[in-house]
């Protein structure tokens, strides 16, 4: 079984009951009697509660709407995937010998299930108190700034990331139309991953429209992962 001392020492905490690690870091391709699945849903919830009070007090500006969206590009899998990467989960996870050759431990759905689950545990454990306290020293290892602008900023990248492991090739951004007078004009731009059709979707800017559309692909990509 995995070391997972300095996984302890990159969350600053210790786990006192053994059991409930292991079953948090135990992939159901493991084939044992337990997995980190029932932990997982745990962790899901407890981390949209947290993330949810957290943007909750950073903006007391921001609208509902603008709440949801941050909170919406923190809590999915590609966040999830990046602060799990963050502390090299990835190097603790039980998995089957099949899952391992199949590059398992760099794969986004494991990671992201395995870091709600190992949240899910420590809120079991200690409590709402200290897991935020781990949450939010993550999010601050792992984002030099959250606001909705840099958020957004992050859907190609997270999509490239995923196209390179999963496809290895890069998604390809195509101006499909543009709509409007000069001083107010609108792009309609479509999106292709190996020669593959993705989505369409309307921005201000070419820019915006790019971003728009890689957020299609990735809620596809990520879909029942």
């Amino acid at each position: 079984m995995s070391d997972y001392s300095k996984l302890e020492q990159c969350l600053d905490y210790q786990f006192k009951d053994a059991d409930l690690i292991i079953e948090a870091l135990t992939h159901k391709s493991f084939k044992k009697p337990y997995n980190n699945e029932r932990l997982e849903y745990l962790g899901d919830a407890v981390l949209n509660l947290i993330v949810g009070e957290f943007l909750y007090k950073k903006f007391p500006q921001s609208n509902e709407g603008d709440l949801s969206k941050i909170r919406a590009s923190l809590v999915n899998e590609t966040g999830f995937t990046r602060l799990a990467n963050e502390i090299k989960l990835g190097d603790y996870i039980y998995l089957s010998i099949a899952e391992e050759r199949n590059k398992g431990r760099s794969k986004a759905s494991i990671l992201s299930d395995a870091f709600e689950a190992i949240m899910g545990a420590i809120y079991l454990e200690s409590g709402l108190e200290i897991l935020k306290v781990i949450i939010l020293d993550l999010l601050n290892r792992s984002y030099t700034e959250i606001n909705l602008s840099v958020l957004f900023s992050d859907y190609k990248t997270a999509l490239q990331e995923i196209t390179q492991a999963e496809f290895a090739s890069i998604p390809e951004y195509r101006i499909e139309a543009s709509y409007g007078p000069d001083h107010k004009k609108e792009f309609e731009v479509s999106i292709w991953i190996d020669n593959k059709h993705y989505g369409q979707a309307i921005g201000k800017s070419k820019k915006l429209a790019q971003q728009a559309v890689a957020k299609i692909a990735l809620d596809i990509l990520t879909k029942d992962k």
